[in-house]
């Protein structure tokens, strides 16, 4: 019998002629959320590079330090909510290096860790004529080269690089020095940014109390949002100026239940991580801090209210808890095209949803494929309008008609004109309750 595929119906044998296909996904599907990015200064690691780290991820083996470390807390708290950090060393110092007959070692990475190599020249056992190379980070041994014969023969490793000629000589431990983490310029952070726009976040996180850094954020993050169509926000400490919804202020920090306290600066990395963790259809308002006992600085009820109407995040202890008073950014200049829902996380997220999404479909399905004529343009609106059927569903927008999505020829013969209409839904946060006594 024959058989095989089939383009058009035009077989002259009989047989079975079968396509097998991938099912088609919808494409209305929501887009995922998770993503963090965030810039460190770090005491090793790859410089000015980006290194993804997901959550469960092993940090030794990405970054060349565990969690016990005091450099690695912050991303610890990211990944706290966050599916995936996207990492940025931003400082880049002096390698440690020591040379001794011949042999130079150089640490991998720039940094004060590598100060903690120490490499170890030992006779092999089985061959007096090699030796067994180990290359050991304070008492971790990360790298054993066997029956070594000479210098030429070494390899680098994740953690050194060996150069030189020559016969090698037993050592019990050669311990590199010289090691310095450099200094941070805003130049730095301006590279930091330069990079990051070309991967795809929800949001970042800058842990750093200089002004002129997050005055410099604030307007990338506006570039982002309003000229390049990436809905994406930030978070910073003590930045309520910002006065803009992709810009959200931390006020205080927290203490943790091993007494480790995170004060505003490093507590915009939870925040981060638990905004960009948050669904479309979630609000943070009386959210925990995970892990979280008191809150570093305690405030009244007006200094609260005050702060509250500034558009900053405040952390309250509530029953030994540590939550998020309310999931709030730092816009307080309400206009008629931006009222006071555009405070609310919730509500920022829902539209960035859909800006992201409906972006992503049109170039997807539709840009240099579809010709711009009333079928397209209408299978296009029926497509949006299934994309906001599914908002609904989860219950981040309601009311959706037919009448909210109107897609027109534009200016242009190659343009489209695309008017959506949307209602939004806010958690609840308020409640005013009448009890009458009879």
């Amino acid at each position: 019998m024959a058989g095989g595929t089939w383009n058009t119906q035009n077989k002259i044998r009989p047989g079975a002629y079968i396509n097998f296909k991938s099912k088609s996904k919808d494409s209305y599907i929501l887009g995922e959320r998770g993503v963090v990015t965030m810039p460190l200064n770090l005491p090793w690691g790859a410089e000015k590079e980006v290194i993804e780290i997901n959550t469960g991820e092993d940090l030794f083996e990405l970054i060349g330090m565990d969690t016990t470390e005091e450099s690695t807390l912050l991303i610890k708290e990211t990944l706290k909510r966050a599916k995936k950090l996207l990492l940025y060393r931003v400082n880049a110092g002096t390698k440690a290096t020591s040379t001794v007959e011949g042999l130079t070692i150089t640490a991998k990475h720039s940094g004060t860790k590598g100060n903690s190599i120490k490499i170890i020249i030992q006779n092999n056992i089985d061959d007096e004529t090699s030796f067994d190379v180990m290359t050991m980070l304070g008492n971790t041994q990360v790298d054993k080269q066997i029956g070594v014969k000479s210098i030429e023969n070494l390899s680098s490793n994740s953690f050194v690089e060996f150069k030189g000629a020559g016969e090698l000589k037993a050592t019990a431990g050669i311990t590199l020095s010289g090691g310095d983490d450099g200094v941070v310029s805003n130049g730095d952070y301006t590279d930091y940014l330069a990079t990051i726009e070309l991967y795809d976040f929800n949001t970042m996180a800058m842990p750093t109390k200089d002004s002129s850094i997050k005055a410099i954020a604030t307007t990338f993050i506006k570039r982002l949002r309003e000229q390049e169509g990436k809905k994406v926000q930030c978070v910073l400490e003590n930045y309520p100026e910002a006065d803009y919804e992709g810009v959200i202020s931390v006020k205080n920090g927290v203490i943790l239940n091993d007494m480790t306290v995170i004060s505003s600066e490093k507590a915009v990395a939870f925040v981060a991580g638990a905004t960009a963790g948050a669904n479309v259809n979630q609000s943070l308002t009386y959210s925990a801090y995970d892990g979280a006992i008191d809150v570093d600085t305690r405030y009244t009820n007006k200094d609260i209210e005050t702060a509250l109407k500034n558009g900053e995040v405040v952390f309250i202890a509530n029953n030994s808890k540590v939550i998020i008073e309310q999931d709030i950014n730092t816009l307080k200049t309400f206009v008629e095209d931006k009222n006071n829902d555009f405070r609310k996380n919730r509500v920022i997220r829902v539209l960035d949803g859909i800006g992201n999404d409906i972006k992503s479909l049109y170039e997807n399905s539709y840009i240099g494929k579809a010709s711009n004529n009333e079928d397209s343009r209408n299978l296009f609106k029926k497509d949006i309008i299934k994309y906001l059927e599914t908002l609904q569903g989860i219950g981040a927008i309601e009311n959706v008609s037919t009448e909210d999505v109107v897609v027109l020829q534009g200016e242009n013969k190659d343009s489209i004109l695309v008017k959506v209409g949307i209602q939004s839904i806010d958690s609840m946060e308020k409640l005013y309750m009448n009890v009458e006594v009879q």
